[in-house]
């Protein structure tokens, strides 16, 4: 599997599959690194930490927006859209990630993205995602 596809399989695991989905597209002892929590270790875990964010951000999605890869490196901008518990409202976060990929699965992600609870729809200061996407 290519670590363009194992992304976004492992995209489409996050946005609905169980813990044990999210798991399998990761080495037993994997890590993910964040700018705003501390790191996750272990497939187990991380599978976890995913469900209980989509149930968190009410059913949230994630999608690949870009990738580049090379070997068994791999980087991703993605967006995660998801409804505020508070106030029932749409929004988009958005951020960047960088792979490592052992046996042709996720070793090791590096997550790039701001979480501002005051303002949750994120991304580049800027940037016309729109016009991006046309």
């Amino acid at each position: 599997m290519t670590p363009h596809y194992r992304i976004i399989q492992y995209f489409a695991m996050c946005s609905k599959g169980t813990a044990l989905d999210i798991a399998s597209h990761f080495t037993v002892d994997a890590v993910i690194f964040d700018t705003n929590v501390r790191p996750i270790h272990g497939a187990e875990a991380i599978g976890a930490m995913w469900v209980k964010v989509r149930e968190r951000w009410d059913g949230a999605r994630w999608s690949v927006d870009s990738c580049i890869a090379d070997g068994a490196n791999a980087a991703i901008e993605w967006s995660m859209t998801g409804t505020d518990p508070k106030n029932n409202e749409p929004f988009t976060f958005r951020g960047s990630e960088h792979y490592r990929f052992a046996d042709s699965l996720i070793d090791e992600i590096r997550q790039y993205w701001t979480f501002d609870p005051t303002e949750l729809d994120t991304g580049l200061i800027g940037y016309d995602y729109e016009e991006s996407a046309s």
